[in-house]
């Protein structure tokens, strides 16, 4: 799978989105700001993109076959998660 700046960028883009769409759903909680705008990373052929904050990880996104991200309750561990 050959990925462009393009799509690294856009797929950053929608995870930083749906982070924030996700964590402030609940009143009073601002959502931790994360180090930069992610890092798209392949593991076992699958693309996910991982927002990192400087006391670990704060979302793991996995990028579905149709484009689509799905937030990683359990990340794999080589991910960091």
């Amino acid at each position: 799978m050959i990925s462009t700046d393009y799509d690294n960028n856009n797929l950053r883009r929608r995870a930083l989105a749906a982070y924030y769409r996700a964590e402030s759903r609940e009143p009073g909680v601002v959502p931790q700001q994360p180090d930069g705008n992610g890092d798209v990373v392949e593991h076992d052929g699958r693309r996910y993109v991982v927002l990192n904050h400087i006391e670990g990880i704060l979302a793991v996104y996995r990028v579905r076959n149709d484009g689509q991200l799905r937030k990683m309750r359990r990340p794999p561990k080589e991910l960091g998660g």
